[in-house]
């Protein structure tokens, strides 16, 4: 049995919106910071989105730069399916 999470504070607004995107990466949304494991954080400058890779091959790690095109990644199916 899983626990719930704590919904985050703050207007709905203020949160950022994750999109897991058909057979590729996911859209990320409104107001949000990259942080590698290391610390680094990733200047996104005034991006208002930025898309993170999902299938592990993108030369641009965490973003994605289509590689999952060239590896043919598909998302998985969902639960119950």
């Amino acid at each position: 049995m899983s626990t719930p999470l704590p919904r985050p504070a703050g207007d709905a607004a203020d949160l950022a919106t994750v999109t897991p995107l058909d057979d590729g990466p996911l859209q990320v949304e409104g107001a949000f910071r990259v942080v590698d494991p290391d610390g680094t954080t990733h200047d996104l400058g005034d991006r208002p989105s930025a898309y993170l890779c999902r299938c592990g091959a993108s030369a641009r790690k965490p973003f994605c730069d289509g590689s999952h095109l060239r590896v043919g990644f598909r998302t998985a199916a969902e639960p119950g399916q």
